[in-house]
């Protein structure tokens, strides 16, 4: 079984180059996989192991960047690997919006068991802070989203915001709502909330029966969507555009596996589509030998994705 440990700290970060090393090293070492990603302001990632080595990660995370605390953890589990290779990676901004937090203010982290109340308020303006691509795998009822594919983009939405109304906003793990809010009060807004650990500990608390989400959690990793209780999901993968598929896009006619979905057929050129399929016939080949190759990404063991 393995373990996966999604996470964020908004804190003032140094050495950051001498520390990605040393949490590389220590990543290959232990089989860590997943990402990292560190920057002045603080850290961001989802990585994934068994349950020893990944606790003993998540300390050494603590221990180099010396904090006691995550802002907000999620831990959910799978058969397989999620991952492929475990990454550090150093950027501007644990989330590039153009924006730092200097610091959170919690009392508009509203806790799962509590959220339903306040989306079912008439005054409460409800947000998916997602991509297009996530709010069409799965959202809550009478959720808006932005349509934006850059975050970046994210404040011309929320300037035209009404200020009357409760702002409530969500998002996978809580880390992009985190500096929306940021923005919105420097803006003004004084009714600002967000779900609290996001959609992944919504999922995990609430009981499908009391539920308001309607269909499933889109996730960056093989598992590519979860459902209530964190289990694994419908969803598929498409090899040729990278994006989330149904059980019932895999009906028509512009799915083919490993080639192309709805989404992606029209725009792939011919010689796109040919070097797909060749690359699905050598995953198909090595499938049937259990042997590994170099489009080894595309299996999610055994299972091809």
């Amino acid at each position: 079984m393995f373990y996966i440990a999604g996470l964020y700290k908004f804190k003032k970060i140094s050495n950051i180059k001498k520390n990605k090393k040393i949490l590389q090293v220590f990543f290959i070492k232990k089989s860590i996989r997943g990402t990292i990603i560190i920057s002045s302001e603080g850290i961001n990632g989802t990585i994934s192991s068994n349950r020893k080595n990944l606790n003993l990660a998540l300390s050494k995370v603590k221990r180099i960047f010396k904090f006691n605390n995550f802002d907000s953890q999620s831990l959910s589990k799978s058969k397989f690997q999620v991952f492929h290779r475990g990454k550090v990676k150093i950027k501007k901004e644990v989330v590039p919006m153009g924006i730092k937090i200097s610091k959170r203010k919690f009392k508009n982290h509203v806790e799962p068991l509590k959220w339903n109340k306040l989306i079912n308020d008439k005054n409460t303006f409800l947000i998916d802070a997602r991509k297009p691509f996530e709010f069409k795998v799965g959202t809550f009822k009478k959720a808006k989203n932005p349509k934006i594919n850059n975050f970046r983009d994210f404040p011309n939405y929320l300037q035209n915001l009404n200020k009357n109304k409760n702002i409530a906003m969500f998002c996978t793990g809580g880390i992009r709502c985190e500096k929306a809010s940021v923005y919105l009060e420097k803006k003004g807004f004084k009714n600002v909330y967000q779900l609290k650990g996001g959609i992944i500990n919504y999922l995990k608390k609430v009981k499908k029966s009391n539920s308001l989400w309607k269909g499933e959690c889109y996730v960056f990793d093989n598992r590519v969507s979860i459902k209530h209780g964190l289990i694994p999901g419908s969803f598929s993968m498409c090899s040729g555009c990278r994006k989330p598929i149904s059980k019932q896009e895999k009906k028509s006619k512009k799915y083919e596996e490993g080639v192309s979905c709805p989404n992606c057929h029209d725009s792939l050129t011919n010689s796109q589509k040919d070097r797909f399929r060749m690359r699905q016939k050598q995953i198909l080949l090595a499938k049937r030998t259990g042997k590994k190759h170099i489009f080894q990404k595309e299996y999610n063991w055994g299972k091809i994705v």
